[in-house]
């Protein structure tokens, strides 16, 4: 699973638009375990924790003062990514800058770091991704990651008389802003949607529905040809959250996005565009047209009986395509959709999700902290972000920033089409990256909802009380989405 997905310095869903306009320009667009930290690093992350042994001297082109022949301990969620990506880039580390680096890939994140957190011993950089991802506004709270800052203001690799942050696609640092601070890079640039295949829409004569009323129809012929209609990842309800916030989104348009965001006393409880966008949901439910088991299945497995062609659609991130490479079917054809439009919607049915996901961070704590700042600021260069697209098929955050050599495969290569088709109408949910426990109690509410042991007015209620808790919250007030 890559991230979900999410940045608030105060841009907006419009500062995604230049992010899509010069992407497609270019043809090149390319959950949830809530963990409670008790150790407390010193407040902020100073960068205070790097001894002698890592420090070297700094000049023009080593600004953070990389020593030569120090160590970087890298750990990188392997999931639909993989981590091949995060070998090339330690190699091409140590070739250039001479520092070595232990390598990590895993999916269990909070297992495996948790404990080193608590302990005062992170890990230098950190992928901090996936089902197991140690919440980014956890480990803010307790001091433990490092302020970006001095790295998107430092020279850009490919062009010294820039900061790095000037040569990023506008509106990709938001997800990672917590009260102001750039805490997380989320380094890869990502589109969330449903997805379908081309053969099978083919052989069943299909066509990619653009209305709400046209996704039912195909999700109705497919049950009656014993497939299920939409399938969805059920042990973790991220996934169904997709469909049901894109619907929301593109029926009450940039301002139901906000309301949910700036925790809005309305957001859900008042909301016509959430009332309507889970009473569509749950037309899927009563109807029987879900995938049969999907709510009890793991991503993985909802989107393996989806690769074998037991469902018409699955919700998902761009991810999904290098995520299922294994187990897709040569002739299976990926593509891309976006969410289909309930009637009187205000965004056109082309409208996507679309912004900046998996989250990279470095922890106050960590022991070569001149060396990780380095690695960093590598990855937003061309080199590094054109190794990689060749390693794990995606788009980085870097404008510009990958090889026209680079061949995308199809599902991927949908969602470029897809981001070109939007233009300036793209949006993107903020609340997940700033609340975990807002946006993990929304979750449980979609997963009693597609279990079907409650219904919309229930959901509704959850939802808006969940936006009330948080905004009890002093802080939240630092967090605007405008």
């Amino acid at each position: 699973m890559g991230s979900t997905s999410a940045e608030n310095n105060g841009s907006n869903g419009v500062g995604r638009r230049d992010l899509i306009k010069r992407s497609a320009a270019l043809g090149l667009i390319a959950v949830p375990t809530m963990s409670f930290l008790s150790a407390c690093a010193s407040g902020g992350g100073n960068g205070s924790s790097s001894d002698d042994n890592t420090k070297g001297t700094t000049s023009k082109s080593n600004p953070f003062g990389v020593k030569k022949g120090s160590t970087l301990d890298v750990v990188v969620f392997k999931g639909g990514y993989g981590d091949d990506y995060a070998k090339a880039w330690e190699a091409n580390f140590k070739t250039k800058i001479g520092v070595s680096s232990t390598h990590t890939g895993t999916q269990e994140i909070t297992g495996k770091l948790q404990p080193r957190f608590n302990a005062g011993n992170p890990p230098d950089i950190v992928d901090d991704s996936g089902a197991q991802q140690i919440k980014i506004d956890v480990l803010y709270k307790n001091g433990q990651l490092l302020d970006l800052s001095p790295v998107l203001d430092a020279p850009a690799i490919d062009d010294p008389t820039k900061k790095v942050r000037d040569l990023l696609i506008p509106g990709t640092l938001d997800p990672g802003v917590q009260e102001g601070k750039v805490v997380a890079l989320n380094y890869i640039y990502t589109v969330w949607g449903l997805w379908y295949s081309g053969k099978l829409f083919k052989e069943k004569g299909w066509t990619p529905p653009k209305t709400w009323d046209e996704f039912i129809a195909i999700c109705q012929k497919a049950k009656a040809a014993g497939i299920g209609g939409l399938a969805h990842q059920g042990k973790y309800p991220y996934y169904i959250n997709v469909a049901i916030m894109d619907l929301i989104a593109k029926k009450g348009g940039i301002d139901a996005v906000k309301a949910i965001d700036n925790l809005d006393p309305k957001a859900f409880v008042g909301s016509a565009a959430a009332q309507a966008g889970i009473e569509a949901i749950y037309e899927v439910v009563e109807k029987g047209l879900l995938m049969p088991g999907t709510n009890g299945l793991t991503h993985t497995e909802s989107q393996t009986r989806w690769n074998q062609y037991k469902a018409a659609f699955i919700t998902c991130g761009s991810w999904l395509e290098n995520e299922q490479l294994k187990l897709t079917p040569t002739d299976f054809d990926m593509k891309f959709l976006p969410m289909p439009l309930l009637a009187d919607s205000k965004m056109p049915f082309e409208a996507i999700r679309a912004g900046s996901g998996e989250p990279f961070i470095i922890p106050a704590k960590a022991k070569n902290l001149p060396g990780a700042k380095e690695f960093m600021r590598h990855m937003l260069s061309k080199e590094w972000s054109t190794l990689f697209a060749k390693e794990a098929n995606s788009l980085t955050i870097l404008k510009d920033g990958v090889d026209s050599s680079v061949t995308l495969r199809p599902g991927t290569q949908s969602t470029v089409d897809a981001s070109k088709a939007a233009g300036a109408n793209t949006f993107r949910y903020l609340y997940p990256d700033w609340y975990s426990e807002m946006d993990t109690s929304i979750q449980n509410a979609s997963n009693e909802l597609m279990a079907k042991r409650i219904q919309p007015k229930e959901w509704l209620k959850r939802c808006q009380a969940a936006v009330d808790k948080q905004a009890k919250d002093p802080a939240s007030k630092k967090n605007v989405h405008s």
